[in-house]
């Protein structure tokens, strides 16, 4: 081989290195193979809390966290169809040691039409800017659709319109590379009547990371199994995906103080995730109480109390990175693949939670 030879050989390999580093330079950062990022499905292991205040602002879950004694690890904030991610407030959250859980609700919007892909350039949008965060995040789309008080719930769209558009909206963010996300399937407790058949809203363990079910303590008579334990109890019939208490608090007219010791003893008996902890002051009727827990030192006191007793000391969140995670139940048959509040709004009919 001639030097003039090798010479040109070397030249194009040259050409051909710098081609493909300028191509690489190209790729738009949502597009990058992105390492997966999954929330470990320890049981009792998270607190979380929804303010009002979020996402503009940190301070009132900062206090809630020097009130109860230890930061949250999830933060809730509520977002509707078209607006972008809060991505500076999920990096707040993430300086303060949790990870947001957005709650998107598709007010005024079809599901047919989301799952047939009117809404996809907003989803991409949204895919996109998840990624480029680069943390986990959870995401719950259109809450309690077990329930008859949201339009795109029970006896308004039909079930399986709504497990299409769940679907769809998974596969545009997979599809986008964005597996940071910890896809949260939020259902409301069983109140025989106003509820459907819990399996009847499943989308499939291909396209859930964690269960979420939602219930608050209206009346004295509640209980932990009557408010989440028989709903947690349903939904380990059908799936073994991880189950967290999504949005859960106890009203006054319940008895505040009282109720919460067995709040948490029901959560660490059933192995739960942890609990979100609806941190707002209502004050229209029994299903919009006062849940504030800093407007009463009785309750407070009694959420401490419960809080450092319980036997599994890990409160942070830290990523999984690599593999699928094994469910905490026992052998898992699933494979993780992962990734109404009672009241903000006083548009929730009766059990908005």
């Amino acid at each position: 081989m001639t030097m003039r030879t090798l010479a040109r050989i070397v030249g194009v390999l040259i050409l051909t290195t710098l081609a493909a580093c300028e191509s690489a330079a190209h790729i738009s950062p949502e597009r990058n193979a992105l390492v997966h990022l999954a929330l470990p499905p320890v049981p009792v292991s998270y607190l979380g809390v929804y303010e009002p205040e979020g996402p503009s602002s940190y301070r009132q879950v900062r206090n809630f966290g020097q009130a109860v004694g230890r930061k949250p690890n999830i933060v809730v904030y509520y977002s509707a169809v078209n607006e972008p991610f809060q991505s500076a407030f999920a990096r707040k959250a993430r300086g303060h040691g949790a990870t947001v859980l957005v709650q998107i609700e598709p007010w005024h919007t079809s599901m047919t039409a989301v799952a047939s892909g009117a809404y996809d350039s907003w989803l991409r949008s949204y895919a996109d800017a998840v990624v480029r965060f680069g943390h986990p995040v959870m995401i719950s789309w259109a809450q309690e659709a077990n329930g008859d008080w949201y339009p795109w719930g029970y006896r308004h769209v039909a079930p399986a319109m709504w497990v299409r558009a769940w679907r769809h909206i998974v596969n545009v963010f997979r599809g986008r590379g964005a597996y940071n996300v910890t896809w949260v399937w939020d259902m409301n407790r069983d109140n025989h009547g106003n509820t459907g058949r819990l399996k009847n809203w499943w989308p499939g363990a291909k396209y859930v990371t964690w269960v979420g079910i939602d219930g608050y303590y209206f009346r004295w008579s509640d209980t932990y199994h009557s408010v989440l334990g028989r709903t947690i109890a349903d939904a380990r019939t059908f799936t073994s995906r991880p189950v967290l208490v999504e949005e859960t608090a106890v009203g006054q007219v319940a008895g505040q103080a009282a109720k919460i010791p067995g709040l948490f003893a029901g959560i660490r008996r059933d192995h739960v995730l942890g609990l979100v902890w609806f941190d707002e002051a209502q004050h229209h009727g029994l299903y919009h109480q006062d849940w504030r827990l800093e407007n009463h030192p009785a309750g407070l006191a009694a959420f401490r109390k419960a809080l450092g007793e319980l036997t599994t000391p890990k409160w942070a969140v830290h990523a999984h990175r690599g593999g699928p995670c094994p469910s905490p139940h026992g052998p898992a048959h699933e494979q993780l693949t992962g990734a109404g509040r009672v009241g903000r709004s006083a548009q929730s009919q009766p059990c908005g939670g």
